[in-house]
Order: C-alpha cells, then structure tokens, then sequence
C-alpha cells in the first residue's frame, strides 16, 4: 500500500489535502480516549488498597505483602506496559484512505479488518465529541451506510479541523463534486450553512415535565398514595424510587442529548447539532431521509409543541438506548413554524399548491361532522364507503365509529405530487410523510373485524427506524385503489430519480453556487 503519515502531524486540513490513494493514520492519542476506561481499571485494582490505608493512616502496604512488592510493582507495571504497548499497536495498524469512490478503514494487527463505504452510498455522516475527546480537541467521524447500521465506518479520532475538512470532502464527493484537475491537491471547501432553527432550553425542559412518562409517573404515585390510605400499607411507596430513578436517567439522557439543539441547512444537507456533555454533529444528505413523523403528545397541545423523527438507511431501528433515539431525531421539540421549517428541508417540493393547509390538515385536522341538510338528513353521505375529505385527505369510513370511536374522524391519509401523507390518533396525534421514491414495498391488512367492516390497513415498508407508515382502517375500496395508485407513484418517482450523486439529480440551473447571494433562498430548494 501506498505511504503512511500520521494525521496529526502537519496543519489543519491534511486529512483532505491529499485524500486519494493516500493511506493516513488516526491521531495517536485516539486509543488511549477509546481505552482510557481499562488504565482507569488497571490503577484501581491495584491502587485502590493502598489509598484506603493511606486515608486511615495504616502503612501503604500489608505485613503479608511486604517481601512481594518488587514482583507486585514488577507485575502491575508489566500489564500496564503491555495495555500501552496494544493501545500504540492498535493505533500503528489503524488507517483510512478516501480513493476510487471508497472511504476505507484499516484496522488489527492480529486479526486485519477492512471496512469500506461507497461515497454514493453514504446516508449520513456524524462528528462526535465525548468529554474527554473535546478536552483534546478531536472528534470521532461515523459514516451511515444503507444496511441498518451493520456497516458504519467510524474513524475514531481525528483532529476537530481535520474531521470537518474530511466530512467536507466526503460529502462533496458524495453529492458528484470533483476537485480541480489542475489542482487536485487542493482540498475541497466546507459548505457554508444558513441557521434555520434553534431549541431554548427552557422548552426542552418544560417538553420533559409534560412528556408521557411523567404523565404515567404521576398516575402511578396518585395510585400508590390511594392504595396506601385503602390497605393502610405503606408499601406502596417503595413503587415509586425505581419509578423515580428511571424518571431521573430518562429526563437526564433527553437533556443530555437535546440540549442546545440546532439546525441548519447548506448544499450538502441539513445539518444538526446537539449534545451537553458529549456533542454531536450530523448531516443528513439531501434525499436520504426514508419516512418522517411529527408527532404531538396530548400535554404538548397546551403550548402547541411537536416532535420530529426519521427513519435514515444506516440508522437502524428506533434504538434501544439515547444515542439511536436522538440520531433519529429530526426536531426534539418545536413549534408549528418549526415543524414548517424542517418539513421544508426534507421535502423541499411538497408537490401541492397549498402545502400549509395540507400539512396543517394532517397536524391538527378532523373530518367535519356531518351536518344535517334543510330538511334534517344528512348532507353529506357515505360515497362509496368513504369518509369525508378533509382537505384532501379520506378519512376512514363512518360505519369504523364504533371500532375507533374517537379516531376514525381523524385517520387518513393523502397524496402529493412528491409524497403521501399518513395521519392518525385523536389524543396523540401523529402525521407520517413518506417520499414516492422511498416507498419500497407496500401490504394490505385485514384481520377478522376489519373483513367485517370492510376497511383494512396499508402498511409502507422503509427502511428500519421509529417511523412505520401505516394507514389505518381505510375503505376497502379506497385502501385497493391507494396500493394500485402509490406502486404507480413510487414507480415513476424511482424513474427520475436517475443517479445515487444528490447532486445529479439537481438541474444546473436550479443550483446555486456557495457564495452567490441567493444561496440563503435558494439552499433549501436544491439542499
């Protein structure tokens, strides 16, 4: 293979300068941030007696011991010696290479492995700072393939400048930008970006006071002080500390990775910020985002807050822990205008004239109530066995009331030019958008009340994630007639969309160069 030279060695930007064909190395300190965990294990399983008999005031080492110290000191320096010498090693056998279309990590001296990422493939790309990386000024890139995550190329860790510079370049890369052929050393600039949003820290914490746990907790510490009273058995309180204490992760890993919650958008994709004590950067390329849900909890009406989530091919399932439900996160809390604003981004053709009044139907919208007509009957009767339309949207049939009576009113769906729009939930309202081209595979439900009510449920399949499109308890006429036209849909949209380079698929005329003055108007159209 080609030369090595470390990265931290030279100015700001190496990592980019001379990307192809060039094999380049991590910093050097990046496997004791990612081991500092075992020299911490290390020095208090050998430490951790002497310093309790240096607190009491007992001799620094027992009687017992005292002809073995220079094979105990011998020993413990001999794993500690080691433990650095596999941490050198492993950063030694660490190197990446950016070259042919390919992003690709080296890594292991006794069991090799390479991982490689096509760069039109990528679906995202995340800086992530822990502590101890920001303390030392270096970042750890991760870059999200289409296969749920299995494949995400990570270099851990890289100069702060360096692992922007190279995000730069991966990203321009990507969207079908190549250097200059007379300069091809030259590295590519970082895109400028243009602020759209920002979450105040005062509604994240009010988001999480009136979030559904808290909700349930509060239920549950009413119950257990009425049962209390009931039995006379006090009992019931110990319920409530693990109760209390999972609140407490809960609402601390929400802050953690919520706070200071930014986003912004620029010609290779919406870009978002967040973190308290670990920071992390994604951008999400234009066209990668599968399926997207804005939710509203029914104490969120109070102030009118939303949540937006996403599915993303790399990002995998919702995820079991903080780090993959805020990845997926398009919008931890916000207003309307907010969820305006990203849905903007995300689909910057919404396909309709009037894209406010629809995604405001499918926000907050109900199919009227049937009004009786001048002489008393209703006006405005099943056609069909359809419900009314609400702003474009077919709403499930009236004879469903009495399987959902609180929802059938609001379930339903509707189509755009670009995307289908999926609404549903009377107290926790949720709309559902899913592009045509991402639509992979559709099914039709019907379980044994829904062949008696003839309504069934279409279920969109995408990539894995939070978001599971699903209309529910649609006409059956209607539901037939939604599988037949949304395979049409996402077959034609799939056609035109001719290349996996974002940037192809964009007409010359409708991009906008990063320094030209429109690139503020414009950015949201083509990014």
């Amino acid at each position: 293979m080609g030369g090595s030279a470390p990265a931290g060695d030279g100015p700001a930007g190496q990592a980019a300068i001379k990307p192809d064909g060039e094999w380049l190395r991590v910093h050097p300190a990046s496997p004791f941030i990612r081991g500092w965990v075992a020299l911490a294990a290390i020095g208090f399983f050998f430490g951790r007696d002497t310093f309790e008999r240096m607190l009491q005031g007992r001799p620094l080492m027992d009687e017992m011991y005292s002809g073995r110290v220079p094979f105990l000191i011998a020993g413990g320096g001999l794993i500690l010696v080691l433990s650095v010498l596999g941490f050198i090693l492993t950063w030694y056998f660490t190197r990446y290479q950016v070259a042919e279309g390919y992003v690709r990590v080296n890594t292991g001296f006794l069991f090799k492995q390479q991982r490689q990422a096509r760069l039109d493939r990528v679906q995202a790309i995340d800086i992530v700072q822990p502590l101890l990386a920001r303390i030392f000024g270096l970042a750890e890139l991760k870059f999200e393939v289409a296969d749920a995550g299995e494949s995400a190329v990570r270099l851990a860790y890289l100069r702060t400048d360096d692992a922007r510079q190279l995000r730069a370049t991966i990203l321009a890369r990507a969207a079908g930008l190549e250097p200059d052929p007379e300069r091809p050393e030259e590295a590519l600039p970082e895109a400028p970006e243009f602020p759209v949003l920002s979450v105040p820290p005062s509604r994240l914490i009010g988001s999480l006071l009136l979030s559904e746990q808290s909700f349930f907790v509060v239920v549950g510490a009413v119950a257990s002080v009425v049962l209390s009273t009931i039995t006379d058995n006090r009992g019931f309180y110990f319920y409530l500390i693990p109760a209390a204490l999972g609140l407490a992760a809960a609402y601390w890993g929400s802050f953690n990775k919520g706070y200071n919650f930014t986003a912004a958008i620029s010609p290779d994709g919406i870009r978002l910020r967040y973190g308290l004590l670990d920071t992390q950067a994604q951008t999400l390329p234009p066209g990668r985002i599968q399926a997207l849900k804005v939710t509203q909890p029914p104490l969120w009406r109070i102030f009118g807050w939303y949540r937006m989530q996403v599915n993303v091919a790399g990002y995998g399932g919702p995820g079991s822990n903080g780090e993959g439900a805020s990845r997926t996160t398009l919008l931890p809390v916000g207003v309307l205008a907010d969820v305006m604003r990203m849905l903007s981004l995300v689909l910057p053709d919404p396909g309709t004239p009037d894209p406010a009044r629809v995604f405001a139907a499918g926000l907050t919208g109900i199919a009227p109530a049937e009004r009786p007509g001048p002489a008393g009957p209703p006006a405005a009767p099943e056609a069909g066995g359809a419900g009314e339309p609400d702003s474009g949207f077919v709403t499930s049939p009236r004879r469903v009331r009495l399987l959902a009576p609180l929802g059938w009113r609001r379930n339903g769906f509707t189509a755009t030019d670009t995307a289908l729009l999926i609404r549903s939930g009377r107290l926790w309202r949720e709309l559902v958008v899913v592009p045509h081209q991402r639509t992979q595979s559709m099914a039709l439900h019907q379980g044994p009340l829904a062949r008696r009510f003839r309504v069934a449920d279409l279920v969109l399949h995408t990539t894995a994630g939070p978001v599971s499109p699903r209309v529910i308890q649609a006409g059956l006429d209607e539901a037939r007639a939604l599988f037949d036209a949304q395979a049409a849909r996402a077959r034609e949209a799939r056609k035109r969309q001719t290349s996996e380079q974002w940037l192809a698929q964009v007409t010359p005329a409708a991009v906008v160069e990063p320094d030209h003055p429109q690139n503020h108007q414009e950015g949201p159209q083509h990014g």
